[in-house]
């Protein structure tokens, strides 16, 4: 039976709040029975697993990436919308470093299908619209911007940029002025 109070969206969210506290990789189903003051057991009829409850967090993760990134390109185009796009996925992996790290987990196939990730890969190729690139670049361009702006953020909350004089926000200006450039200026191979 299930406890009074205990959902599977509760435990999700416990778990996502978990993983910015201690990191992604240290949730598991007993840790947050021991922050519900419960039983490992009584956590099993809302998820299945470990396994389950970091695809249930990494499916939250996306879906408010996708939320904040819709709000943020309204009415946006070109470098204006990149720079938003990106902003916004920099601005959530700093507020949230557990969830950014979930939205990086691999997900099944039928599951990824089916997820968030799915919008913002849309979100993404709409912007790229408006840079005029035709197949097969603007895949390649969908898959450099990704690489970027993530190695980027892993860098930075690594503490990769901790030891420089240089501000990492000169740094983000500048990668993100560089990638609108190549982008516009791009004539194929």
């Amino acid at each position: 039976m299930a406890r009074a109070g205990i959902t599977t969206e509760r435990l999700t969210r416990a778990g996502a709040e978990l993983a910015d506290e201690v990191g992604f990789d240290q949730v598991t189903v007993s840790e947050l029975a021991r922050r519900f003051d419960v039983k490992v057991a009584s956590l099993y009829s809302h998820v299945k697993n470990s396994h389950d409850l970091k695809t249930r967090i990494a499916l939250l993760a996306l879906e408010e990436l996708a939320d904040r990134a819709t709000a943020a390109l309204a009415g946006r185009s070109g470098k204006d919308a990149l720079a938003a796009f990106a902003d916004t996925y920099r601005d959530y992996a700093r507020q949230h470093p557990g969830r950014y790290a979930a939205a990086q987990f691999r997900l099944d196939p039928g599951t990824a299908a089916a997820s968030a990730g799915v919008r913002q890969a849309g979100m993404t190729r709409a912007i790229l619209r408006g840079y005029d690139l035709a197949e097969p670049d603007q895949t390649h361009a969908v898959r450099m911007l990704g690489g970027v702006i993530h190695g980027y953020l892993s860098l930075e909350l690594g503490g990769g940029f901790s030891h420089t004089a240089v501000d990492p926000q000169e740094s983000w200006d500048w990668i993100v002025d560089a990638l609108d450039t190549l982008l516009r200026t791009w004539t194929g191979r």
